[in-house]
């Protein structure tokens, strides 16, 4: 049987913000999003401006480009990165449907 892994979306908003950050610091390297343990559930995300690598899956768009190393790709199958701004701030998050539960953190999931 063929099993398929359906790569991680990113929204248009996330895309957009990545471009905004680019040109006001001058910085363009890719947005990572990995998944590391730790954290108070069991995983972590770790997400960060960061240079590709060559097992990268490399998401682009518009020429602004999210990075998921090849360790991560499972755990995200199926999730979409975001940008949202809050009245706590503004941060890109992961929407996990693989997640069983998270914290009130948000960075912060088991499976």
């Amino acid at each position: 049987m063929l099993t398929l892994t359906l790569p991680p979306k990113v929204t248009d908003r996330a895309f957009a913000r990545l471009a905004e950050i680019a040109e006001l610091t001058g910085d363009a390297r890719p947005l990572r999003v990995a998944v590391e343990g730790g954290g108070c559930s069991g995983f972590q995300y770790d997400i960060k401006l960061d240079d590709p690598t060559s097992d990268d899956l490399v998401i682009e768009k518009d020429g602004v480009k999210v990075l998921v190393d090849s360790v991560s790709l499972p755990f995200l199958e199926n999730a979409v990165i975001d940008f949202t701004e809050e009245l706590i701030g503004a941060r890109f998050v992961v929407q996990n449907p693989n997640a069983t539960s998270s914290c009130g953190c948000g960075t912060s999931f088991s499976m």
